[in-house]
Order: C-alpha cells, then structure tokens, then sequence
C-alpha cells in the first residue's frame, strides 16, 4: 500500500525534526536540565585561575548590580 503524498511529507519532516531533536539533546537540553557535572568540571578546570589576575584593564572583578548597599550602621 502506497502513502500518500502528504503522508510521505509528513514523515520525511517528523524524521527530520526528530533527527534534530536527537542530536541538539546532548548539547542544548541535557546541560540546562542537569548542570552539576558543569559545574564541577568547571571547578576543577579553573582551580589554579585567580581571577583577578587576567581581568583585563585592570577592571574590577564582576559583582551582582542588583546587590544592595548596606547602610553604614549595620
């Protein structure tokens, strides 16, 4: 039995996104859904990096923007 045109079109882009969504899952997908393996990895590649050493500019070293001045009395 023969598929129709539209079934075969059908088929043919459904193997191609999940082609797609087979590949970009160990790149894009996994890493954002588990990250400690990033994170450690990241931890050990970068122990003997002090960061203010290759900030570049002489450029302090980057803090949060939204971190709350404490008043002086506390």
């Amino acid at each position: 039995m023969a598929l129709s045109k539209n079934a075969r079109y059908a088929v043919l882009l459904g193997g191609l996104f999940g082609l797609m969504g087979l590949t970009l899952y160990p790149v894009a997908i996994s890493p954002m859904m588990d990250s400690s393996e990033y994170k450690k990895l990241q931890k050990i590649n970068r122990r003997n990096i002090r960061q203010e050493d290759i900030q570049p500019g002489n450029m302090k070293v980057w803090s949060d923007p939204f971190d709350r001045k404490k008043p002086e009395g506390e």
